[in-house]
């Protein structure tokens, strides 16, 4: 039996009796029971991953499990990519959660919310193993529904989940609702509904039918990815979901609508014109810049780390696109380069970014708070928390030797070496690339450090900060799985190599990719290489020595009071807080973000000389929603009220309506 089906089949079954043992297990036992069996179905489906991407596709179809259309599962390299992410962070929070969830943690502890858990990482397993239209919007629904039930999880004991989970449910409705124009319009233009068959006439479609459905499925899948502008939903949904979710939600789920895009723009459409590179391009360069900005202005955690998530799916759109430029321009090896990067990009977030979600869930669990202003010197009290965060702090900040420098590096390899020919356009848009990506970098690594020095730093500013103790050992086990792959990713990414090799070759991206073996990260087409293990082990090393040297050669050390402003003794409330750091970089960019500011002044009841109180507020709205969002959402409610009219209770008025949509479908289908 081919390994990919008995994995994904054996994925499949963990999960449902994963959500058997969250609906009829005791209390006492039922997060163990559901994390436990949510890292098995996460190994069995990174299993499946491991056996697609090494050469071993597999397909089946199974025609009595959904009505009329069946259910047709086909998992080519690409497919198994994603199995790997999906499975992998699956693994690490099914750990995490068996500490975090239920009775004595932190997490939620009813059957529902545990019992759905298993179900959720299944549908995702589901998506990229779809052969066919009709499968692929079951599990992309089945995703949808499974993630919101999530989110709602603590609903009875925060207000604030309402909202998130309405914006959630109605953006990825609408984004449903687009994906299912486009893969619909792309099957009956072609010659069925099987990936296969549309992949076989995707090339000979017209090419307003071809960009029509690349425009409306890049619509649904770039709002399930947080694509700016189409994010709104993910700095609420991320910040409000329990931490163990957030986590799923932000490395793997995300990722599917990157998946997305990468299958129907290249694989099922072979490519396109320069123009749908070049918009995808632009939406990336503009989520990441917009993405980095708010997260280093924000002071909730999670928050902070959801417009991270943007910021990087950003990055790997830019990869993407220039890969789909360079492949139209004839350009194989520079466009292979560059989808390695958005690949590899992707896994590399996926493992930061479950780390640094466990770890906010962990400060959450011992502090009660995600404000950093409240926060500080928990590296004394959570010490492997702080240790472990910090590598996924690193990740995330693309410095050496943490795991995001080298796909970042790719990046700028392949927005680099743009032919001589390329173009005008591709002369400048190569270069304002590069600079988003340097810009991007530096940026996050200012935000990064605000977090680790105002979060974990220095003395506590809040009394849950102050009571903080470390967190179980389950939680621990997660997070250094998770800090593992980081550190497997940082030094040694050329074992990806030959995986990413098959998917750019399964999509035609361009020759292989990597040359020769060893630690060396050698390009082929390109004359650069890049040893991460050396980088690492030279970072090490000049640390060491660094610190060797200045006990050494240095004066003696003696300890002193700090400067006080003569206002001592020196307190917590005289530190920096996150705002405080933020407040330079917000503003530089000031005409960007566009903070509200409002002072209230209170004069004293005697005079109105005599002022009593002054009470200073300034926020950072989200400039976006302020103002595409808003409008938006009142003219849908003014849409509502007037369209109570048509519903007069009237029997006769509602069989018009049905005749009259009778008759335009009827028309549709004579003018088609």
């Amino acid at each position: 039996m081919n390994p990919v089906a008995s994995a994904l089949g054996g994925a499949f079954i963990l999960a449902g009796l994963g959500a058997l043992a969250g609906l009829v297990s005791p209390a006492r036992w039922r997060s163990a029971a559901v994390g436990m069996a949510s890292a098995a179905v996460g190994v069995a489906g990174a299993a499946a991953g491991v056996a697609a991407v090494s050469g071993r596709p597999w397909q089946a179809y199974l025609p009595d499990v959904l009505p009329l259309s069946g259910v047709r599962l086909a998992v080519d390299p690409l497919s198994g990519w994603l199995l790997l992410l999906v499975g992998a962070v699956a693994a690490v929070v099914g750990v995490y959660t068996a500490g975090y969830a239920g009775q004595g943690g932190h997490g939620p502890a009813g059957r529902g919310a545990l019992a759905v858990l298993p179900l959720f990482v299944a549908s995702m397993l589901l998506v990229p193993a779809a052969g066919s239209v009709s499968t692929f919007l079951l599990g992309w629904e089945l995703m949808a529904a499974t993630s919101l039930l999530l989110v709602l999880a603590e609903h009875r004991h925060n207000p604030a989940v309402r909202s998130a989970a309405l914006w959630y449910a109605a953006m990825t409705q609408a984004g449903f609702v687009s994906v299912l124009l486009g893969l619909t319009w792309l099957a009956a233009a072609g010659t069925g509904e099987s990936f296969a068959a549309i992949r076989a006439g995707g090339v000979d479609l017209p090419p307003v039918t071809a960009s029509g459905v690349f425009l409306l499925c890049l619509a649904g899948f770039a709002s399930k990815a947080g694509v700016v502008p189409l994010h709104p939903w993910l700095p609420r949904a991320h910040a409000e979901a329990p931490s163990h979710v957030s986590a799923l939600m932000s490395a793997a789920m995300v990722k599917l609508g990157v998946y997305g895009i990468v299958r129907v723009g290249f694989d099922l459409l072979g490519g396109g014109p320069r123009w749908w590179w070049l918009l995808l391009g632009a939406l990336g360069a503009v989520s990441a810049l917009y993405g980095i900005l708010q997260a280093a202005v924000a002071t909730d955690l999670k928050r902070l780390l959801a417009f991270s998530t943007s910021e990087n799916v950003g990055l790997i759109l830019l990869g993407l696109a220039a890969a789909g430029v360079w492949s139209g321009a004839g350009e194989g090896a520079v466009a292979g380069v560059a989808l390695a990067a958005a690949l590899l990009h992707m896994a590399n977030h996926a493992a930061f970014k479950t780390l640094l979600f466990c770890g906010a869930g962990s400060v959450l669990r011992a502090t009660g708070t995600r404000d950093l202003d409240a926060l500080g010197g928990l590296s004394r009290r959570m010490p492997a928390t702080t240790t472990l965060f910090t590598v996924g702090a690193l990740g995330a900040a693309a410095l050496p030797p943490g795991n995001g420098f080298v796909s970042e590096w790719l990046l700028l390899q392949a927005l680099l070496h743009q032919a001589p020919q390329a173009g005008a356009v591709l002369t400048v848009a190569a270069p304002v690339a590069v600079a988003v990506v340097a810009l991007t970098a530096g940026i996050g690594v200012a935000t990064f450090v605000k977090v680790l020095g105002t979060g974990f730093l220095a003395r506590p500013r809040g009394d849950g900060a102050a009571a903080a103790v470390e967190s179980p050992r389950w939680m621990l086990a997660g997070m250094g799985l998770a800090a593992a792959g980081c550190a497997a990713l940082a030094v040694a990414p050329v074992v990806a190599a030959p995986a990413l090799d098959r998917v750019a070759s399964g999509l035609r991206a361009g020759p292989a990719l990597f040359e020769g073996g060893g630690v060396d990260l050698r390009l082929a087409g390109i004359a650069s290489t890049l040893s991460p293990l050396w980088v690492a082990v030279g970072v090490v090393a000049l640390a060491v020595a660094t610190a060797v040297a200045g006990r050494a050669f240095g004066r003696g050390r003696r300890r002193a009071p700090a400067w006080d402003c003569g206002d001592g003794p020196l307190t917590a409330r005289m530190e920096y807080t996150a705002t405080s750091f933020a407040e330079p970089l917000q503003r530089v960019f000031d005409d960007v973000l566009a903070p509200e500011q409002d002072v209230d002044v209170t004069h004293s009841a005697e005079s109105a000389y005599l002022v009593r109180a002054v009470q200073y507020r300034r926020r950072l709205p989200d400039r976006i929603e302020a103002r595409l969002y808003r409008p938006l959402v009142a003219a849908v409610e003014a849409a509502g009220r007037a369209g109570r009219r048509l519903a007069n209770g009237s029997l006769h008025r509602y069989l018009a309506y049905m005749l009259a949509a009778v008759v335009a479908v009827l028309v549709a289908g004579v003018i088609r």
